[in-house]
């Protein structure tokens, strides 16, 4: 049976090392396996792993940079880049206060898209940018959204792949696809990949940190200061 079968009972879950051990493993890099007898000593606030070890990750030296996700129009004139790790309480934040009325203003009438870049700072941020990735895309974006909002339910929790699953199955997620995602360590070690890559090219020294068209913002700041950019470059 399925360790993550039964939707209803995951907050419950003890996830069997035996069905997740390549996973754990992983995550977990450079711990003996037979020291993990369940998932529930995963450490949240845990560092990544290094870009040495993702580039071990089976096919790693192969994987391309993660093509980031748009929201709203394609050809709007006025880019918002976002840099965000889910754990983030800052990025929670803007995602809780600012975000809504960047939506409806800027990104629901066509001047503006968003293009989201996971930059994970920790293990179960990782993790989180993980599971969205491998939510159907129509639903990435209000996976993201559940993602900040619970935020304080999941981001410590030492039963982090439960939790995860229960919020991946509200994406629809089938119980099948959460446990091939978070077995996928090709996919995780590209994610850790990319967040050097955007370190370097943005210089992006913390979360949240925001491009717009060029202008770089950095911390969550209320609608206002995105406002001005935006009509300056609109006008």
């Amino acid at each position: 049976m399925s360790i993550l079968q039964h939707k209803a009972a995951v907050p419950a879950i003890i996830v069997a090392l035996t069905v997740i051990v390549g996973g754990v493993a992983f995550f977990r890099s450079g711990t003996d396996v037979s020291s993990l007898p369940n998932a529930s000593t995963l450490k949240p606030n845990a560092p990544l792993i290094s870009e040495a070890q993702a580039a071990e990750s089976p096919k790693a030296e192969n994987q391309e940079l993660i093509t980031p996700r748009i929201l709203g129009n394609p050809d709007a004139p006025v880019t918002i880049i976002e840099y965000a790790s889910l754990t983030c309480p800052h990025c929670a934040e803007f995602h809780r206060e600012t975000f809504p009325e960047l939506k409806t203003t800027y990104i629901d009438t066509g001047k503006v898209k968003l293009e989201y870049r996971d930059y994970p700072l920790n293990e179960g941020a990782a993790l989180g940018a993980l599971l969205a990735r491998c939510a159907p895309e129509d639903r990435y974006f209000p996976l993201i959204s559940l993602l900040f909002a619970q935020q304080p339910a999941w981001g410590a929790s030492q039963n982090m792949l439960a939790d995860l699953a229960k919020l991946g199955s509200f994406a629809g997620m089938t119980s099948d696809s959460i446990e091939a995602c978070f077995n996928n360590q090709e996919l995780y070690a590209a994610i850790v990949k990319q967040r050097s890559y955007w370190s370097d090219l943005d210089d992006v020294g913390s979360t949240p940190t925001f491009i717009v068209n060029g202008t770089k913002i950095v911390g969550a700041q209320p609608f206002e200061k995105f406002k001005e950019l935006i009509d300056a470059d609109l006008n």
